[in-house]
């Protein structure tokens, strides 16, 4: 199997909150789709840790980021745009947070496009990139694309997890999700999801509504409408590898969620 993969993720974003929002677009990837609203991420449940553990396929204990601050792997993991690489594929990264220029070493990436949501609106970069990712993807068939959009996240702390502000903030991203999609070739899997969830004003603790992420799969090997039991965070990487045909990382300890 070598398949080309794009991974939108939604910073902060709560499963409950989809159903809130009710943008259409995410009842057709239920449908043509697998997906979970039960999925884990690891702890702390906060940005770089979990995005880590993504890239990474370990529980931050392991790659020792548990904070959003980088710091040297003591025992360096093989992260996911690495072995990609290291297997001639091709990837793109779009984000508006600069913390995550750490998830690829240098070498790794064919094209890195970073766009700061403090110098422009996190309203705004969330449109930007995915219109860059859209026209990089449309023009060069990157094997893998991953974009990230912090809006949701910035809502969140700014008027609370569940507000009217954060519900119309999952919306519009979903919005996001949609446009891409629609837009690049059909041959592409799309993955959705989220790194950790919220409440209140905040988020890192073990609570069910920081710890519990939706995931959803569409494309080639997927049943539509299927379910995918016990996922976590960690098993994304793994997953993304076997669409890819790409040998996972032997210290990986995730699991691959193709059926």
């Amino acid at each position: 199997m070598s398949e080309k993969v794009l991974l939108i993720l939604i910073d902060g974003m709560r499963p409950d909150s989809l159903e809130k929002c009710a943008h259409p677009f995410i009842e057709e990837m239920k449908t043509k789709g697998s997906y979970t609203l039960d999925a884990q991420t690891v702890m702390p449940s906060v940005t770089l840790p979990c995005h880590m553990s993504l890239f990474h396929s370990v529980p931050p204990e392991r790659h020792g980021i548990l904070e959003n601050t980088y710091t040297a792997q003591v025992r360096p993991i093989s992260g996911l745009f690495e072995q990609l690489a290291a297997n001639d594929k091709a990837c793109g990264l779009f984000h508006d947070w600069a913390e995550l220029r750490d998830l690829a070493r240098p070498g790794s990436l064919a094209h890195n496009c970073f766009i700061s949501g403090d110098a422009y609106t996190y309203e705004a970069t969330k449109n930007m990139l995915t219109s860059k990712a859209t026209e990089y993807i449309n023009e060069h068939q990157p094997d893998f694309t991953f974009l990230y959009l912090g809006l949701v996240d910035v809502m969140g702390h700014k008027y609370g997890w569940m507000s009217d502000e954060y519900i119309q903030s999952v919306y519009d991203s979903w919005v996001c999700v949609e446009d891409i999609t629609r837009a690049i070739p059909e041959d592409y899997t799309i993955i959705v999801l989220s790194d950790h969830g919220g409440h209140d004003r905040s988020h890192g603790t073990s609570m069910p509504e920081d710890m519990t992420i939706p995931i959803f799969i569409k494309g080639a090997g997927f049943t539509p409408g299927g379910q995918l039991p016990e996922a976590s965070i960690i098993d994304v990487a793994p997953t993304i590898a076997k669409l890819l045909d790409t040998r996972c990382s032997k210290d990986w300890e995730g699991k691959s969620l193709l059926p």
